[in-house]
């Protein structure tokens, strides 16, 4: 396993981050338990969860990850040994069940980290992020853009700020945002230099071989500024394991189970990946080895996120990090890159 130190501080995490968001939906406690086990085995010390998961965030599940996370905590007395991560719901996504309030203020955000301290069974969280935009923003897929008011007032100041209080307790250690504009991150860079508030040490957004639009928006703001990126859904939702191009398909898989998530399941997508499929068989690998690699080479990726629903997925994915990529392989990529530009954004 490699590793590298989240930017701007001294918490060493490795370059492959377990993501749970599939525990307590598609994984029982017992199966989460395993992956946490068989991750940590292979050298994994980075785990990433959010109070909304698991996903598709419904109330009778709300919490369920953070929950089968804290009891693997409690039983395994483990805690020093992992990078814990969650994050906090913001407003726009329609989940009045975790809170009446999903704004970001200081109400709302001690009553989350407190939830999710109590959930997870412990007494800090190592990098606490603000999972989306309290903005009306493009995110998931949105294409063009439409003025959007809404009540929101600049707060960046005052978010930081209850976050450097938190810090101030021990209760977090990191803050980072997930699913941010480039304005919205710096923003928050320009708050936390102006009033010395805690910069934000990473991003946590889609990036993989049918999503590369980080390149084109965030990528030198967080070159400049030092942020990592945490880069999520690195297999587009499966779509990159091959398993949505076999004839006969497995009815549990992902994008089966949930046809709402239509960001990568589009026909240009799955005409990208039986391209990129193409290339890593004539390269002598998978499609999930080469996409996940094409991924972990990328010198901005602090860690890539990967999440299973089977231990033959989780021990290919984590496999992955002794793959490399020739030039020639790379060279093929940017031609289907090229070919189908950014087709699940």
């Amino acid at each position: 396993m490699k590793y590298t130190n989240l930017p701007n501080t001294k918490i060493k995490v490795s370059k492959i981050c377990l993501g749970t968001m599939t525990f307590g939906r598609q994984n029982t406690e017992a199966e989460g338990h395993s992956q946490i086990d068989y991750a940590l085995e292979q050298g994994i010390n980075f785990i990433d969860t959010a109070e909304m998961y698991p996903v598709p965030s419904q109330e009778p599940t709300y919490g369920h990850t953070e929950k089968i996370i804290g009891t693997w905590l409690k039983k395994s007395g483990k805690r020093e040994d992992i990078v814990l991560a969650t994050k906090i719901a913001g407003a726009n996504r329609g989940l009045p069940f975790i809170r009446e309030d999903l704004g970001f203020n200081s109400k709302t955000i001690n009553e989350s980290v407190d939830k999710s301290l109590s959930r997870l069974q412990t007494d800090h969280i190592d990098l606490y992020q603000l999972h989306w935009p309290e903005r009306k923003v493009n995110f998931f897929g949105q294409r063009g853009f439409t003025v959007q008011e809404d009540a929101w007032e600049d707060n960046f100041q005052s978010v930081l700020g209850t976050l450097a209080e938190l810090i101030q307790k021990g209760k977090i250690r990191q803050v980072g945002v997930s699913n941010e504009t480039p304005w919205g991150l710096m923003r928050f860079l320009e708050e936390s230099k102006k009033h010395n508030l805690p910069k934000i040490a990473t991003i946590q957004n889609p990036y993989s071989l049918v999503n590369r639009s980080f390149e084109s928006t965030l990528f030198e703001v967080c070159y400049r500024e030092k942020v990592g990126l945490l880069a999520y859904s690195p297999l587009g939702f499966g779509i990159l394991s091959g398993k949505y191009l076999l004839e006969v398909q497995d009815p549990k898989a992902r994008l089966n189970l949930f046809p709402q998530f239509a960001r990568y399941n589009s026909q240009s997508t799955r005409e990208a990946s039986k391209r990129y499929s193409e290339i890593a068989h004539d390269s002598g690998l998978t499609l999930t080895e080469m996409a996940l690699a094409f991924v972990q080479r990328q010198s901005f990726v602090t860690s890539t996120i990967i999440g299973a629903t089977s231990m033959a997925q989780l021990k290919e994915n984590i496999a992955t990090t002794a793959v490399s990529l020739s030039d020639s392989v790379i060279a093929e990529i940017e031609k289907v890159q090229n070919r189908f530009p950014d087709p699940a954004p």
